[in-house]
């Protein structure tokens, strides 16, 4: 008697997951650096095959945070490179599409180590200034999501549209002047965003940055680049308020005009001195 709820639970939980598999119109799935896989929604990632880059599993070597474990490999592996990089994704006729974009920091153990941007079709900034640990901290899964649509031979990706002839998009993970740009899973579904899996929520909701600062977990939602002007203002203000190290002036000297004044009465004092030994021998 006592297996009787056990097996409805587990039969239970197992019809929840088909239902939501089998609503999800997944058209491009990868578990970028590393191998195939199926998660807990039954979502099946390809084998990364790109060419371009450099395929890395050291994220092995932490457990990830906001993950079942059944899904750690994910955020371990990872593609980056030392350059800008593509990836080709299908697309499957006019309608709404999401793209979510899997990252994790698992090198850097402060912000402002590794910052990139994500362009959509060489036009659309879906992502701007990217600091993984800046939003979540080390070892914990960061997924941005990023609602657009296509009708016709056009693109729309919010306010923005641009042209869209090939049918096939591309994704492109921009070098910045902060180490190397990277990504760890890639997946673009047909349909709205309310039908996209999300991450549970950061305990505390927010991540301590270095030097004591606070940066609220941003929600996974669509990245608005409207806010990447102030962020560059604010990184440009912190910048100013950054203490210079070394010398004021190139000549120290230079900025103590008081011992420049009295280097004339210390010269006459040296000259004296001889004559006042003499006279006192005397």
């Amino acid at each position: 008697m006592d297996m009787l709820p056990i097996n409805f639970i587990t039969i239970f939980l197992l019809l929840i997951t088909c239902s939501l598999t089998h609503a999800l119109d997944v058209i491009y799935a990868v578990n970028c650096g590393g191998q195939e896989h199926t998660d807990i929604h039954g979502i099946r990632y390809e084998r990364d095959t790109l060419s371009v880059g450099i395929p890395s599993d050291y994220g092995r070597n932490l457990e990830i945070g906001r993950v079942v474990p059944q899904d750690q490999i994910l955020y371990q592996t990872e593609r980056y490179h030392t350059s800008s990089f593509t990836y080709e994704l299908p697309i499957s006729g006019d309608g709404e599409y999401v793209l979510v974009l899997k990252f994790s920091e698992v090198w850097f153990a402060n912000p402002n180590q590794k910052v990139f941007d994500v362009l959509l079709n060489s036009e659309h900034v879906i992502v701007s200034g990217l600091d993984i640990f800046a939003r979540v901290g080390r070892g914990v899964a960061h997924d941005e999501i990023v609602p657009f649509r296509v009708k016709g031979d056009r693109l729309f990706v919010g306010s923005d549209n641009s042209q869209f002839y090939n049918r096939r998009l591309s994704l492109e993970f921009v070098k910045g002047d902060r180490d190397n740009p990277k990504i760890n899973a890639i997946v673009l579904i047909k349909g709205s965003i309310e039908e996209v899996p999300r991450l549970p929520p950061i305990p505390g909701g927010q991540q301590p940055l270095e030097g004591g600062d606070l940066d609220q977990a941003v929600p996974d939602a669509a990245h608005d680049p409207a806010p990447a002007a102030a962020s560059v203002e604010d990184e440009e203000a912190t910048r100013r308020k950054r203490k210079v190290s070394g010398p004021k002036a190139s000549d120290p000297y230079q900025a103590d005009p008081a011992s420049t004044a009295l280097l004339p009465v210390l010269i006459a004092v040296a000259a004296a001195l001889p004559l006042f030994f003499c006279l006192c021998k005397l």
